[in-house]
């Protein structure tokens, strides 16, 4: 409190004391107020308990046993948790607990973006807002700047502080979606139950913990997601739905070889990288790029022959940064090479990188498609499905599926469409062995994905319905043997469903 000044005036002609405030004073000593400060901010971290259960994807009709998990968050303006998405991910029941708090609060998710890895939870009973000191974000933090990581790690229930600086920022792959993004290194120690944590500097939210490396690999080496990330999602889901960081479809090559620069005709001076493919998507009217094209410029940053450019001064990192700045539905323009003449073309950003890819990466908050035909159980081909062989999937898949990865979508294939296993039955003899089998006709009609997949074989007429592989290896099935025993294989092996439920009831018999 400030102190009182006592000061004598005659009023009617009576005295009166009056007390005036000492103005010189402060209300509070810097140590006070830096005192405060910290325990506001100490009061907007938030502990993140979820009960998770996986789906099974090589059965997909079952969904795996449940799981509980911890993570990390903090309090941000509109009385939303900032977190992790892998924290809630496939999450059947989420709670909330504040720094100095007992009780545990019910929260939802209202938004999640799993490419960026983040989340937004909210609590609809207003208590645990109350008080509320919301974070607020600060900028990109510069290197060697020191920061602080608040998170609730393994090894105790109450809230751990650790320093550290910012050791680089660059382009990373997120382990949770697997897609290359922005991201800030730091050397603070984290651990299990850290990510969504805050990372601090000056007050501001600088990023958020998402992952880090094991001892074995890496020493005090984790990352966090910094703001431009952040904000990039925040803005995304104004309107309460998640679009994506938007992507050009291109695969390109550095030219760092002089004679790869002739042979494009780039002078002494000029730099870019050289388009080697040009993605397919459905919606994506004939491309204005083309392979062979050099990129030399996009959104005005000039493309070095490493592929990078100057996001700030002195750092580089992908070109993709200056894409993933803009929102789906903005344009973008770039600069090309393209027989010895420089092209200004501008770009309408309607994709993701996943509309780009033949085989989605790995997907979270959903089930399985799948479709039981024949007792044959089919299904499209996800990272997910390939994560079924374990940690070491990348070298025990079946190699077939794995070659599938380096495959890009085309007009005539969106899709890989597999028969992952067969229940086996009368109508199925001959062909109980077979797992993991790509299908790429039906009747001798491409498979382009598995939406037309299924259309074809609920609406055939034939007396046979054939299923070819790549290879012309062929399964046969008595069309009117697999509807009369259709029901019985459903109930011998206890599935509720023949299929997906999003892929719609099968036609009334």
């Amino acid at each position: 409190m400030e102190k009182l000044k006592n000061m004598v005036v005659i009023w009617g002609g009576v005295s009166v004391v009056v007390g005036l405030l000492c103005s010189g004073l402060p209300t509070l000593s810097a140590a006070d107020r830096e005192a405060r400060a910290a325990r506001e901010l100490r009061e907007a971290i938030v502990k993140v308990y979820t009960v998770v259960s996986e789906p099974n994807y090589y059965s997909p009709w079952k969904m795996g046993s449940t799981e509980q998990i911890s993570g990390s968050g903090c309090l941000i303006p509109g009385k939303r948790i900032l977190t992790n998405a892998h924290v809630v991910a496939n999450h059947t029941f989420i709670q909330v607990r504040r720094y100095g708090q007992s009780h545990r609060y019910k929260a939802r998710v209202i938004g999640v973006a799993h490419d960026a890895d983040v989340a937004l939870l909210t609590v609809d009973d207003p208590q645990f807002f109350e008080p509320m000191s919301p974070l607020h974000f600060g900028g990109l933090p510069s290197i060697q700047q020191e920061i602080v990581v608040y998170g609730f790690p393994v090894g105790g229930d109450t809230l751990s502080i650790t320093k550290g600086v910012i050791s680089r920022i660059e382009h990373q792959r997120y382990s949770h979606s697997g897609q290359s993004l922005l991201a800030g290194q730091i050397d603070a120690a984290i651990n299990s139950g850290n990510s969504g944590g805050p990372v601090i500097l000056n007050g501001q939210v600088v990023g958020i913990v998402m992952q880090a490396y094991s001892p074995h690999q890496a020493e005090n080496m984790g990352h966090m997601v910094p703001t431009p990330v952040l904000r990039h999602v925040l803005r995304d889901l104004d309107d309460g739905h998640y679009a994506g960081f938007p992507s050009l479809g291109l695969t390109t090559q550095p030219l760092e070889s002089p004679a790869m620069k002739r042979k494009y005709g780039l002078g002494s001076t000029q730099t870019g990288v050289v388009v080697q493919h040009v993605g397919f998507a459905p919606s994506v009217l004939p491309p204005l790029i083309q392979a062979g094209d050099v990129l030399m410029a996009v959104d005005g940053y000039p493309i070095a022959d490493d592929g990078t450019i100057e996001f700030r001064s002195g750092e580089r990192t992908s070109y993709t940064y200056a894409v993933e700045q803009l929102q789906i539905g903005d344009t973008i323009d770039t600069d090309l090479l393209r027989g010895g003449t420089v092209h200004r073309v501008t770009l309408a950003l309607t994709q993701t990188q996943q509309d780009y890819e033949l085989v989605r990466k790995e997907q979270y908050d959903q089930h399985p498609l799948y479709f039981i035909y024949g007792g044959i159980v089919f299904s499209p081909l996800t990272t997910n499905l390939l994560k079924c062989w374990g940690k070491k999937w990348t070298k025990d898949a079946p190699r077939k599926l794995l070659t599938m990865l380096q495959q890009r979508p085309t007009a005539d294939r969106r899709e890989v469409v597999v028969a992952l296993q067969v229940l086996p039955a009368d109508v199925n003899i001959g062909y109980h062995q077979v797992r993991n089998r790509i299908v790429a006709d039906v009747n001798g009609e491409a498979v382009t994905d598995f939406q037309t997949f299924v259309q074809r074989v609920t609406t055939a007429a034939g007396p046979f319905i054939v299923f070819r592989n790549p290879e012309a290896l062929e399964i046969v099935i008595d069309r009117e043997q697999a509807e009369a025993g259709h029901a019985n294989i459903m109930q011998q092996y206890r599935i509720p469903m023949d299929r997906s439920p999003t892929l719609g009831c099968p036609p009334s018999s």
